[in-house]
């Protein structure tokens, strides 16, 4: 019997965030085992439906938009609503998000609300015999990893760590049929109000979504000394991030964080400069595909983890590294 794959789609200010297109490529790839279809639900304000055909070069068979002035900024009580209400009458055997920081806190309402159970984070996807769900999610700040297995019968749901599965090269002869959905909410049932958005005004990518990662800890002793990973990001086209010792300290605003606590990335290169290597931190980066450390400790656990290591002191080796960088970029 084909299972249909069904998965909602992030945006923020009318554009498509790369995990939309990260889970759209897994559903694509499971529903191909399983005979389904693949239906994502697109959210937002008016004019968002311009985004929804080109979902089908990515794997979307439907695209189900839902369009709305209440819905042009996510909250959690609007965004559970709708989309409940379109999970039940689809009726998909599973359902992928994104665990970001939207998806993270919505899934949880979303699961309560459709009785379903819920792996979260997950950084791998695979079927069992039976074409049941089979998600891998890390444990006890990544020192194990777990293999989640859902009941026969029940929703099967788990949102994906961002920048860890792969995006689909996109094949322009597909495309997905676009349904429009009534947005019929329940003004009681709306019991927050968005009234203020502080928005990042840097232009650099947000860390989860980040490819490049420079990362300041205790080590950089002021956050005035940021100035220089700053310079580095911008040769790299980066973004900062910071352990919990240098937030704590004031030195960066808590979205900047690396951590448990913070945000968990997966870039494909992480700079760790002046950082311990607190399992706090390894949870938040330990995924990365690269990591290279800098630290005058020998004994740093980070370099444990370290795909290439610096022993030595950061204020030599950041402005050299980044002048390296800037010839490098140059020839």
């Amino acid at each position: 019997m084909a299972k249909d794959i069904c998965t909602i789609a992030e945006q923020r200010n009318g554009e498509l965030r790369k995990i939309t297109y990260e889970t759209i490529s897994e559903a694509r790839r499971l529903a191909d085992r399983t005979g389904g279809t693949v239906t994502t639900i697109l959210l937002g304000g008016p004019g968002i439906e311009a985004k929804a055909a080109g979902l089908g070069a990515y794997g979307a068979d439907t695209v189900i938009v839902a369009e709305d002035d209440t819905l042009s900024k996510y909250t959690t009580d609007a965004y559970c609503q709708v989309i409940a209400a379109l999970v039940k009458e689809k009726n998909p055997s599973i359902l992928i998000m994104g665990a970001s920081s939207e998806g993270k806190d919505l899934s949880s309402r979303l699961a309560a609300a459709l009785d379903a159970g819920l792996a979260v984070d997950c950084t791998a996807f695979d079927l069992d015999d039976r074409q049941n769900l089979v998600a891998t999610r890390p444990m006890y700040a990544g020192k194990v990893f777990a293999e989640v297995e859902f009941a026969d019968g029940c929703l099967q749901m788990a949102t994906s760590r961002p920048n860890v599965m792969s995006v689909a090269e996109p094949d322009e002869s597909r495309s997905a049929a676009v349904e429009k959905a009534p947005v019929g909410l329940d003004a009681g049932g709306l019991k927050t109000e968005l009234l203020e958005v502080m928005a990042d005004t840097s232009g650099k990518a947000d860390l989860t979504e980040a490819e490049i990662i420079v990362s300041g800890g205790r080590g950089m002793k002021d956050g005035e000394n940021f100035r220089i990973l700053e310079a580095m990001a911008d040769v790299l086209g980066a973004t900062v991030g910071a352990s919990r010792s240098a937030v704590d300290a004031g030195w960066r605003p808590h979205g900047d964080q690396v951590g448990q606590t913070g945000k968990v990335v997966t870039p494909n290169l992480y700079i760790a400069c002046g950082i311990s290597g607190s399992i706090q931190h390894l949870a938040g980066m330990a995924s990365s595909k690269v990591i290279v450390a800098i630290n005058k400790d020998p004994d740093a656990p980070i370099f444990q983890k370290a795909d290439y290591g610096i022993v030595g002191d950061l204020f030599d080796y950041v402005p050299v590294l980044t002048e390296e960088f800037k010839k490098i970029k140059s020839e």
